[in-house]
């Protein structure tokens, strides 16, 4: 049986986004409607959390030092340290319900980030790229929740998840100008509890995917069959990263949001952060290099 370590007492209310930084040692995840960035480094066991004006959706790290954030409607730079975040660019004005979700970073160095609506569940979100010049390229339109984003090592392929439809795509992926065709199925599980949401991509190219509603952690092989099931103390699951030296530590992240006062009371550990050892270590987290 795996064994879930309970790391951090975060308490977030929509934790999200986990990314490890290499070079620091150290993770760093968002709470989104906490307007929020945690950061935790398992040698000290110290853990800091840096408040925002606004949601906090998603951070990449960034080769040159800091990070890329995306905040509710905005992408800024944020140098890692303070809580001052510097506005590049806004995004979607015209469509005022609509906010930041995920992102993650291609090994080329681009961001990915997508947007969901806010209130209402109808497919006003979109998925943009960020090229490391700082333009922004959309993508795909017609998204209810833009969710995990990965790439197998080769990256032939890209993987997209869009929580309402409880689907995880796979688009074909040119490495070399960023750009994707030929949606298909990787992954459709309209008849399992929750749905999909963060996810991440190991050596062996197996796909480990948060199940919001859940309680669990599912690794999927490359041909969609499951492999690992890891059960968690809090239904809302929200998304996954390999962290460690050795890159062998699975944090995971979860949120207290939409939770009824009866789970709530019945799960002390909702929005808290948690760790599994596991054996096949994941991918180095790539960096924005804009």
């Amino acid at each position: 049986m795996t064994s879930v370590e309970h790391v951090v007492a975060s308490q977030c209310i929509l934790g999200e986004g986990p990314v490890w930084h290499s070079d620091e040692q150290k993770l760093y995840w968002v709470d989104i409607k906490g307007k929020a960035i945690h950061t935790y480094q398992p040698d000290s066991g110290s853990h800091h959390v840096f408040q925002f004006g606004e949601y906090i959706a998603a951070l990449a790290i960034r080769r040159q030092g800091g990070f890329i954030v995306a905040g509710q409607k905005h992408l800024h730079s944020w140098d890692g340290h303070s809580e001052s975040l510097t506005s590049i660019m806004e995004v979607e004005p015209d469509l005022p319900d609509n906010r930041f979700n995920d992102g993650a970073v291609d090994k080329q160095g681009r961001f990915w980030i997508g947007t969901m609506p806010d209130i209402e569940r109808t497919p006003t979100g979109n998925l943009y790229r960020l090229d490391p010049d700082l333009t922004l390229h959309h993508v795909v339109s017609g998204v209810y929740i833009t969710n995990g984003i990965g790439w197998p090592l080769d990256d032939h392929i890209m993987y997209y998840t869009d929580s309402i439809p409880k689907a995880i795509y796979t688009y074909d992926f040119d490495a070399v100008t960023g750009s994707i065709s030929n949606r298909g199925y990787f992954l459709h599980t309209p008849d399992l509890p929750g749905v999909p949401d963060g996810m991440t991509v190991d050596s062996e190219n197996h796909i480990w995917t948060a199940r919001w509603d859940g309680y669990n952690v599912t690794r999927y092989s490359p041909e969609g069959d499951v492999v690992q099931v890891i059960d968690l103390p809090t239904a809302h699951i929200t998304s996954v990263t390999f962290g460690g030296t050795d890159l062998r530590d699975l944090y995971i992240t979860s949120a207290k949001d939409e939770l009824t006062a009866t789970q709530l009371a019945n799960e002390p550990m909702a929005g808290d952060l948690f760790r599994v050892r596991v054996d096949v270590p994941g991918q180095p987290e790539p960096r924005f290099t804009g």
